[in-house]
């Protein structure tokens, strides 16, 4: 029987956006242009450190601990080049607030595959679409240039609702902003524990983006992953 869904969330890293490169990489060549010479590998790995040591400090990007999310964001960058051997003062602060900017912008991000054709189709069809992401409040922003805010009602960054993917409140909240009961609603994602098994502990159905051969989680019945986007209409209208 076709699933009667009047709502769609969706989240958005690596699902409708990527990083056009890897995040070593982009801070590597912001250095270059200060004349510091670090290895992208370097400062991927430390990147992974900042970001973890920071999430478990300061969680949700400071929210709730007097942080906004742009120091938060300048701190972990400046982390990252410090865990990489880079220490002058004046420096750190004129590449971390550079890359904060040039992270808010279309330049960084790219659309997947698929992403603006099902996300039309989507709403020729009459769903209801919002944005359920753990993310900062550059997000609108990011969705704008990247020509994909217009699709959705609403946009729901972990940043606004105070609890991040999986905590069932923030799809909670998705649902009271959209009036649409939680059977009623299905949330399409990459991540199965962030995204799939979160959305379907609330009540929603739930949709797994996953190319074939990548990790295979039992407890997902077929017809509910999706190879690419573009498989995404068929399976409800199944």
């Amino acid at each position: 029987a076709m699933l009667r869904l009047r709502l769609l969330t969706w989240d958005v890293k690596d699902t409708l956006l990527r990083l056009r490169r890897p995040v070593g990489e982009s801070y590597a060549a912001e250095a270059r242009a200060h004349g510091v010479r670090v290895q992208p590998e370097a400062l991927s790995q430390a990147f992974r450190e900042a970001y973890g040591a920071h999430s478990r400090l300061f969680p949700n990007y400071g929210r709730g601990r007097g942080l906004s999310s742009q120091q938060w964001w300048v701190d972990v960058v400046k982390q990252t080049f410090r865990l990489s051997g880079v220490h002058e003062d004046r420096i750190l602060t004129l590449m971390a607030e550079k890359l904060y900017r040039d992270f808010c912008s279309a330049c960084n991000w790219e659309v997947l595959p698929g992403a603006g054709e099902t996300l039309s189709q989507c709403r020729q069809r009459g769903f209801r679409m919002g944005v359920v992401s753990n993310f900062d409040n550059r997000l609108e922003n990011i969705l704008s240039q990247c020509n994909l805010r217009h699709h959705f009602e609403f946009v729901l960054t972990s940043e606004d609702a105070g609890f991040a993917k999986p905590d069932g409140r923030i799809f909670e909240k998705a649902l009271r902003l959209s009036g649409v009961p939680p059977e009623q609603a299905a949330h399409v994602g990459d991540d199965y524990t962030r995204d799939y098994r979160a959305a379907r502990a609330v009540g929603m159905h739930g949709f797994l983006l996953r190319a074939a051969g990548q990790g295979e989680e039992p407890e997902v019945p077929p017809e509910h992953v999706l190879p690419t986007l573009s498989h995404l209409l068929a399976r409800i209208e199944k």
